[in-house]
């Protein structure tokens, strides 16, 4: 098959870069032909808020020249209109609940907007993907208000392939770390109250990049125990992963996110926000600890909990260790193939 990826991103650590990484990796093993048109290869303004809007514009602009493609795979709702610009069948995967993130990050009236859009994108494909059951309720419910009733939706979770890197990073006795974008949405803000909370031998290492980067670079310049690491590679982050005694994802808003898959694979306890998507991943003191995204203190008192007690952390990451599984990019890759042959 030819396939056309379009992206609002593909580098970086973030959980969509991730995914079309190793998506494109799995096709192209596959024997599939596959390009892209991403933030990588098409320009955007790169300032919050205008990065996806500048993407949209521009991706549009360079999809009209793009043809012969058997499937044309938009990831994210700024891809849409890109998609819907080039011949072939169309796939639209989203992978987050778009409107209500931009209600969170941005306020009322870009959330206004972006909500618009949204309701006349998920129109254009023949097939939406979602990651989580959470996102499908979400959408179904979003095609009945604007009586939508022939929209195509299916479930493919984000996936998870850490198997080539083997190393272990472990730098601090009591290690916990938290990896991803540095956003309101992510949680920055739970992340300084709880690190202002710990207690001094447990050292937090935070790796990522985003918008509120200064805030984690002055929290870690006031606290011995808090580490700002950046940006890592990810043979880097998963090391850091896989040598932690917990990961930490204090999060505003997720579904399928990748850096907990990565941390169930790699058999590090996890410990992160009680949302609907993450409870489709953790079942609460079984696979992890879901606690309130409200509540910082209760995440203090998860860590403190599972690094006094072993045996249950122990017990925990092996469970999920068990269901990440279900995540694997050859469960995840077989998934979007046959849904590609399925539409021709």
């Amino acid at each position: 098959m030819r396939i056309l990826l379009i992206s609002p991103t593909q580098s970086g650590i973030g959980g969509i870069a991730q995914h079309i990484q190793t998506l494109i990796k799995f096709l192209e093993k596959e024997g599939h032909y596959v390009e892209t048109i991403s933030s990588d290869n098409t320009f955007i303004i790169p300032i919050n808020g205008l990065k996806n809007p500048s993407f949209l514009i521009t991706a549009a602009i360079k999809a009209m020249f793009k043809r012969d493609f058997d499937i044309v795979n938009g990831h994210h709702i700024p891809s849409a209109l890109a998609m819907r610009l080039v011949p072939g069948k169309k796939i639209l995967s989203i992978h987050n609940l778009f409107s209500a993130v931009i209600s969170s990050t941005h306020g009322k009236f870009l959330n206004s907007i972006a909500g618009r859009f949204e309701r006349i994108a998920i129109t254009w494909p023949d097939v939406i993907t979602v990651v989580s059951y959470n996102a499908c309720k979400y959408y179904e419910e979003i095609a009945a208000k604007i009586q939508t009733d022939a929209m195509n939706i299916c479930q493919i979770p984000n996936g998870v392939d850490i198997s080539m890197f083997t190393s272990v990073d472990r730098r601090y006795d009591k290690q916990v770390i938290s990896v991803g974008r540095l956003a309101s949405a992510k949680g920055t803000n739970n992340l300084i109250e709880i690190a202002g909370q710990l207690p001094p031998d447990v050292n937090l290492l935070i790796l990522g990049a985003g918008p509120e980067e200064h805030k984690i670079r002055a929290v870690a310049e006031s606290h011995k125990n808090i580490h700002y690491l950046g940006y890592k590679k990810k043979e880097e982050t998963i090391a850091l992963i896989r040598g932690s005694d917990i990961l930490l994802q204090p999060s505003l808003f997720d579904e399928t996110s990748s850096s907990i898959l990565e941390a169930m694979t790699c058999g590090t306890a996890v410990i992160t926000s009680d949302l609907n998507g993450t409870r489709e991943m953790i079942t609460n003191n079984e696979s992890g600890i879901l606690v309130d995204s409200g509540n910082p203190s209760g995440f203090v008192s998860a860590i403190s909990r599972l690094l006094e007690d072993t045996e249950e952390r122990s017990k925990m990451a092996t469970k999920a260790a068990e269901n990440a599984k279900k995540y694997s990019w050859d469960v995840i890759g077989k998934k979007y193939i046959e849904l590609y042959e399925s539409l021709l």
